[in-house]
């Protein structure tokens, strides 16, 4: 997102170049400086951005809109030297490895070694038919406005400008076999202003003659549908955390005896689903702010943290043993005498509901009511309450029996050593 930010206002500088006659000082400054500030953030947060970077530049250089000397150079040069120097020295610094470029590590391990795959392929078409379309939600975008826009004379020639290079972008980064949103979110803005051209051509127009009008209204219940539908799956995705759940519930929820170190070891489901260092309670003061509002440290509780992959270290028995708590996906993974204290339960998927059919013990909204689980959070608490209520308004008065469930399934664990003596309660 930091990368976001840039490559936004790197689209703002081309758009207001392309609005600007081609030969003058203002436009050249305008495309320097979308060019470097995409360099840039290339450089210092997202590799995948040279891409981007590569397919503006040939799209402005074969247009003739810009020189090799007057605004390739002098951009790509400016942003990769200040993009280095602001990364090199602050990340091997806090990596304590010199010299380290992150970006440039990251782009070799996973593009150049093919190590992407690891993670997932999907088939080459997936930004332009599952990605895309998510991201941009309301489907009147890629449905009536891009065309309308591209059809129309007035808005064809600055809808083409932005569409060509950000849907070359995504098409060239579909050769990678690993693909998700966040590698191409950096286009949506640009396609949403191709789409605001073409609304913008059929609202001014909506006086004129009923496909206007219709076209008009389409486009506003297309909004709110699109802000109804976001605000249902910002919802939904906010139960996507049961890793952060449930270190949490681990610091808040359960009774620890005071003066003792507690060893917490988080698996891999965990990490990626909310575990951060924002949530890690320090086992000393780390900054002057910490030790100033630390009076005493006498009998507080201490924690460290472990999160290792080693696949030796995971079948030794010796090294389970060392810790106190184990937040898991699969209780059965852990070697040693443990017992599940928590389960923290996320999204599972959603289905369906025909009229007159029950939703299951796993939805939301019916663990808390049927007692399945304790929510851990009072924000999913809050959402599966209110879920069952819009259920219970909308579902028989309005959508004649139809609703959609959202499914829950159990995710991490939080697993205490029975080993240890350092006792528990929840």
């Amino acid at each position: 997102m930091f990368a976001f930010v840039f490559s936004t206002i790197a689209l703002k500088s081309l758009l207001d170049a392309y609005v600007t006659p081609r030969s003058s000082a203002t436009a050249s400054r305008n495309y320097r400086l979308c060019l470097y500030l995409l360099t840039y953030s290339g450089v210092v947060f997202r590799s995948e951005l040279a891409i981007l970077v590569g397919t503006i530049t040939l799209y402005l250089f074969a247009a003739h809109r810009i020189s090799i000397a007057k605004v390739i150079i002098p951009a790509g040069l400016g942003g990769l030297c200040i993009g280095l120097l602001c990364t090199i020295p602050t990340d091997s610094f806090f990596w304590q490895s010199f010299p380290l470029w992150p970006e440039w590590t990251a782009f070799y391990y996973n593009t150049i070694q093919g190590h992407s795959a690891d993670w997932g392929v999907s088939p080459w078409h997936f930004y332009f038919v599952n990605a895309l379309p998510r991201l941009l939600m309301n489907p009147m975008i890629y449905m009536v406005c891009i065309p309308v826009a591209i059809v129309n004379l007035a808005t064809r020639e600055s809808t083409v400008q932005l569409l060509i290079p950000l849907l070359g972008f995504v098409g060239l980064y579909s050769i990678l076999p690993h693909k998700e949103w966040r590698f191409i979110i950096y286009v949506v803005p640009g396609i949403t202003a191709t789409a605001a051209a073409g609304a913008s051509w059929i609202w001014t127009r909506r006086s004129k003659s009923a496909i206007y009008t219709t076209l008009s209204l389409a486009l506003v219940g297309s909004v709110l549908f699109s802000f109804a539908a976001s605000a249902s799956l910002l919802a939904i995705s906010s139960l996507n955390y049961p890793g952060g759940a449930a270190l949490d519930f681990l610091h808040h929820r359960i009774e620890h005896p005071i003066g003792r170190h507690f060893q917490v070891y988080f698996d891999n489901l965990a990490c990626q689903t909310g575990v951060t260092r924002f949530l890690e309670n320090h086992d000393s003061p780390q900054t002057i702010l910490d030790v100033l509002e630390t009076q005493n440290l006498t009998g507080q509780r201490t924690w460290s943290y472990l999160k290792t992959e080693d696949p030796d270290a995971l079948l030794d028995p010796g090294f389970w043993s060392s810790f106190d708590y184990v937040l898991a996906e699969r209780p059965e993974k852990v070697i040693g005498k443990w017992n599940v204290i928590h389960t923290v339960y996320g999204f599972g998927g959603v289905r369906i509901l025909k009229p007159g059919e029950k939703s299951s013990g796993q939805a939301i909204g019916h663990l808390k009511h049927a007692g399945v689980v304790e929510i851990s959070t009072d924000v999913v608490a809050k959402i599966a309450t209110s879920w069952k209520n819009l259920e219970g308004m909308l579902r028989e008065t309005l959508l004649r029996g139809w609703w959609v469930e959202v499914k829950m399934e159990p995710k991490v664990n939080i697993l205490a050593n029975l080993g240890s003596q350092k006792s528990y309660k929840g």
